[in-house]
């Protein structure tokens, strides 16, 4: 078989049930609420309600309730990595079982959360105008974070790669466009903070 001929990710050769691998990602999402509890993160927001939506980027509820404008960047997330473990199998020869593939992109988003959530990153995002009020993520958040990647990557699956990348192109236009932030200027203000970026998204 050619690697042209190599199917994305492989839902057909996974060595356990799909259910033990649905009990393992859950474990590690498990894991990842009593590491971050451990760090002092606190289970919701501490103003002691759950909101479903929370739209208010500058100000201490933003990455405390269940979904917010940073929702879409874990989807996008979920999109990148199936594509990564998508060309991980076209290096190797052959697809990753799902199952297997879908735990792997659970620990990568798992192993995020949590480094995240420490001190050094918190400071390094509050450092920007866009998050002066940031003070780490409520646990419930990253729970639904990481679903989130889930949800991006159970997408992906399903999806042609054209609409995938037109989703992914729209979500980033849109939310760039209504909050000044998104996943790409996310990570360029943490990687190497740009002042011209900073200015912009403190005139908000």
């Amino acid at each position: 078989m050619t690697s042209a001929a190599v199917p994305m990710i492989d839902g057909d050769k996974s060595p356990l049930r799909p259910i033990i691998y649905a009990v393992l990602a859950l474990g590690l999402i498990a894991l990842t609420a009593a590491i971050l509890l451990a760090m002092g993160r606190t289970p919701i927001c501490t103003c002691g309600t759950i909101e479903l939506w929370h739209g208010i980027v500058k100000d201490s509820g933003n990455s405390q309730h269940l979904t917010d404008w940073y929702t879409p960047s874990h989807v996008i997330h979920g999109f990148l990595f199936y594509a990564g473990l998508w060309a991980f199998g076209r290096l190797i020869g052959k697809p990753l079982p799902l199952g297997i593939a879908l735990l792997v992109a659970v620990g990568i988003e798992c192993a995020w959360e949590i480094t995240e959530n420490t001190n050094t990153v918190i400071e390094r995002y509050r450092a920007t105008n866009i998050a002066l009020d940031y003070y780490g993520d409520s646990v419930i958040n990253s729970v639904s974070d990481i679903v989130a990647m889930m949800i991006g990557f159970t997408l992906a699956r399903l999806w042609p790669v054209w609409l995938t990348v037109l989703v992914a192109v729209v979500m980033e236009a849109f939310v760039g466009f209504w909050i000044r932030d998104n996943l790409i200027l996310n990570i360029i203000m943490l990687i190497h903070p740009i002042d011209a970026i900073n200015q912009w998204q403190g005139a908000l």
